[in-house]
């Protein structure tokens, strides 16, 4: 037995189980898992005896204390204390990717659309989770009766205060007077059949009539969000954010740390130490002397679009040679040689055989399809742009938020007879947008409606486009991204059509009521677990 009776004891709270080689951590300190991690990586024990040996009976670094009375329930976590002990362990033998290891889930609530761009570009260690305006409606008031959106601080200090404040009233007050001539509309449109349930249809009728009138949200409409993400990412993040022009990125950047220091303090407490604020000073000036630079050339130009800007041109060879790679003995040369002297029917044969029969988009091709790339250019709503924007495997930068790029209405909107109404919301926005933009330019984007466009680039890997479109086109997807997918799609079908033709799951087609089926198949996984759990 590798343990005494007493280490057990010891153990037992931490640990999942004491004797099988797969077990996990439970009760300890997110920094205590990151610190015991780093130390494991340079010790020949195993991590329990790690964890006992070096850090539950080490006087040294005083676990005991910090601990508390552990139980299997829980266990008292005392920060101070578990600062001190990263920081001893993080001297002896750690280094910053400790804070990879540990992490924690934080809730972000009443915060602008904004916000939760800037909070998402980060793509790496973190996945963040967003309230959905497609299927929740935003048109309840505050309990001071104000409709939800941000009073930006700069904005509300300014002269253009009732301004801003009229012109997102304005937006807030058409969205719900518009809500339940649409919804009737979608309803006459599309009427209940016999297959779907009452939950179902209403869940559809409410997701359509979202996707037609959330447009009119200005980008300054409150929402919520969660994250979940390691250390490292939170303090990189924090940084950026302290960086930001915005008072609220900033602002937001004091609380978040405020609150991950009651859970990961070490992790996080460089965002805005000396180091912390020289980086901030980087990005600043990086940030400064651009904009300088780019404002000779300044205006806006362009219309909606959805462009392939650049691809590559080797993607046939570099796919192939890397899909053969894993089952040869050769130099990455010598089958570079090899496929090089391959017929078309030799190479179709191979590429065929990699993406092979896929039965469902999440089987999707292996990592030889990391190796072609495609750039595209989109410019389009704000509203279809936060929906491709959470995907991180990929490099994206977008422009300013402004109304200078135009917008599209919906044609159901004028179908419904209130065509009047919503563009003299957005005309009213995109006015008000042009008198505080004259002083305050970033702080103007707030004022923009979700229906106005934005033009940003994506660059991705093959593989990552066949789970981006495959996904995106699909039939409960909001029809304008399903647009940028399926344009997205057939451009690489015609520059690379051998390669594109694995994707079996794209959907090119178009519905009235798209999120229905994917309501029904809800109602048959609940009928399921109803079963499932009535025969126990």
């Amino acid at each position: 037995m590798e343990f005494t009776e007493e280490e057990r004891k010891l153990l037992q709270p931490y640990v999942s189980n004491l004797d099988r080689p797969v077990f996990v951590l439970t009760n300890l300190p997110e920094v205590v898992k990151g610190a015991l991690f780093s130390r494991y990586s340079r010790s020949p024990k195993s991590l329990r005896r790690v964890l006992l040996d070096e850090f539950m009976l080490s006087p040294e670094l005083g676990m005991k204390e910090m601990l508390g009375d552990a139980t299997p329930a829980g266990s008292v976590v005392q920060t101070r204390k578990a600062e001190e002990f990263y920081d001893r362990v993080l001297v002896g033998y750690g280094d910053d990717s400790v804070a990879e290891l540990a992490g924690a889930h934080i809730a972000i609530e009443e915060i602008s659309i904004i916000a939760t761009k800037a909070l998402e570009d980060a793509r790496i260690g973190l996945s963040p989770l967003e309230k959905s305006t497609r299927y929740v409606y935003f048109d309840v008031k505050r309990p001071d009766g104000t409709w939800p959106y941000l009073r930006e601080k700069t904005l509300m200090a300014s002269e253009f205060a009732p301004l801003y404040t009229k012109a997102c009233d304005k937006c807030f007050q058409t969205y719900a007077d518009l809500i339940p001539r649409v919804s009737k509309f979608v309803m006459e449109k599309q009427p209940k059949d016999a297959q779907a349930s009452d939950r179902a249809y209403a869940a559809s009728v409410r997701a359509k009539t979202c996707d037609l009138l959330r447009g009119l949200l200005p980008a300054a409409t409150l929402t919520n969000m969660g994250f979940f993400g390691d250390g490292r990412a939170y303090e990189y993040l924090l940084t950026k954010m302290y960086a930001d022009d915005l008072v609220e990125m900033r602002e937001l950047a004091g609380m978040m740390q405020a609150e991950l220091a009651t859970h990961i303090p070490s992790f996080v407490k460089r965002a805005n130490d000396k180091n912390g604020v020289a980086m901030q000073g980087f990005y600043r000036r990086v940030r400064g002397q651009m904009e300088k630079l780019a404002a000779k050339y300044a205006g806006a130009s362009g219309t909606e679009s959805v462009v392939l800007v650049d691809y590559d041109r080797d993607a046939e060879k570099k796919i192939i040679t890397a899909a053969l790679y894993p089952y040869l003995l050769k130099p990455m040369k010598e089958i570079e040689a090899i496929v090089g002297k391959m017929s078309r029917e030799e190479k179709e044969t191979v590429i065929k055989a990699y993406i092979n029969e896929r039965e469902n988009r999440r089987q999707k091709p292996g990592r030889a399809f990391e190796q072609a790339y495609y750039t595209f250019e989109i410019c389009g709503n704000y509203g279809a742009y936060r929906d491709m924007h959470r995907h991180r495997v990929l490099t994206q930068q977008r422009q300013l938020l402004t109304p200078y790029l135009g917008y599209k209405m919906p044609p159901e909107v004028a179908e419904a007879g209130c065509e009047r109404e919503f563009r003299d919301a957005m005309a009213f926005a995109a006015d008000a947008y042009d008198e505080i933009a004259s002083e305050h330019p970033k702080e103007a984007q707030y004022v923009v409606p979700l229906a106005y466009n934005i033009r940003w680039h994506m660059t991705f890997n093959l593989r990552e486009a066949y789970h981006l479109l495959e996904l995106r086109s699909a039939m409960q997807g909001h029809i304008d991204y399903r647009r940028m997918a399926q344009e997205m799609f057939s451009q690489i079908g015609n520059v690379h059509p051998l390669l594109a033709s694995g994707m079996k799951f794209m959907d090119m087609k178009e519905y009235s009521l798209g999120r229905l089926e994917a309501e029904k198949r809800i109602d048959r996984k609940l009928e399921e677990i109803g079963r499932k759990y009535a025969a126990h």
